[in-house]
């Protein structure tokens, strides 16, 4: 190592610094020391941190989700498609790593589950905040699930914001009525809290963009691009209902929910089901 090296810092071999003193290192900017201290298993069973490890990362996954769909709604009210679609298509990408989260998770045997499933108590997957505000801002808005926050008000309004604002498609519909498509009022302006139902005016304004998609293109891209999302979210709502089969075939899951059965009546959700609905009428 020469003189200069030992005053920067370098190492001499490509120019690395290796004296971090008064400097930002990698670990530094990423918070490794918090990110990879939150492991803490309840028990000494091994596939416990398999568990844990998958269900954080997931967070972590739905956290930048919901950074990418917020940037999206923004783009769509300023009518600046083109970012949006980028990072709808960010989104789609995420949603397979969160799909194949499901194969790794699938390695953990019956056996090994109930080896510590106890431990956890209530604590359930269905008690993710960040998970029920994706739900909210794609559309799926239930009023009856806000409660389950109410020990948390910090969190509990933060998703009850989710819950009362417009949703993705709800921004994307309010587009289509400034391109002026006859879209009903009833569909611009009404209680965002409550599940919106399939509308006709709607569906004839998607039917209009599919058989003239030249002169439509960018809200017909802006349309498979909700497909694309949906379609992903579908398959790893699936993986999820296969994996818990896998593990815990037909037992009631913790916190209370029915398991299985929730996760077969969740699949019959559509988002944006007018989109999809153009496929038959075409």
């Amino acid at each position: 190592m020469t003189a200069a090296d030992d005053k920067d810092g370098s190492d001499g071999v490509g120019g690395a610094v290796t004296d971090f003193a008064g400097q930002m290192s990698y670990g530094d900017y990423l918070h490794l020391d918090d990110l990879l201290g939150a492991q803490a298993p309840l028990t000494e069973r091994h596939d416990e941190m398999l568990f844990v490890v998958i269900h954080q990362a997931s967070e972590l996954w739905i956290k930048l989700i919901l950074h990418e769909v917020h940037g999206a709604i923004g783009q769509l009210r300023a009518d600046d498609l083109g970012p949006a679609f980028k990072m709808l298509a960010r989104v789609s990408r995420i949603q397979e790593q969160l799909v194949q989260s499901w194969s790794v998770l699938a390695t953990l045997t019956p056996s090994d589950y109930l080896t510590f499933r106890d431990a956890f108590g209530h604590a359930s997957g269905f008690q993710s905040h960040q998970y029920r505000i994706l739900e909210y801002v794609l559309g799926n808005k239930d009023p009856r699930k806000l409660a389950q926050f109410r020990h948390r008000p910090d969190i509990h309004d933060t998703v009850a914001a989710a819950l009362n604002g417009p949703s993705l498609y709800d921004e994307a519909i309010g587009l289509l009525a400034r391109r002026g498509f006859a879209i009903v009022p009833g569909q611009v302006t009404r209680d965002w809290a409550e599940r919106r139902t399939p509308d006709e005016s709607v569906q004839a304004a998607w039917l209009d963009i599919y058989r003239d998609t030249e002169k439509y293109w960018d809200l017909y891209e802006l349309a498979e691009k909700l497909i694309d999302l949906e379609d992903a979210f579908q398959t790893w709502r699936f993986r999820h209902l296969t994996t818990v089969e896998r593990i815990i075939g037909h037992k009631r899951g913790t916190g209370g929910t029915t398991g299985a059965a929730y996760l077969k009546g969740a699949l019959a959700y559509r988002f944006f089901p007018e989109i999809w609905d153009v496929r038959t009428v075409l």
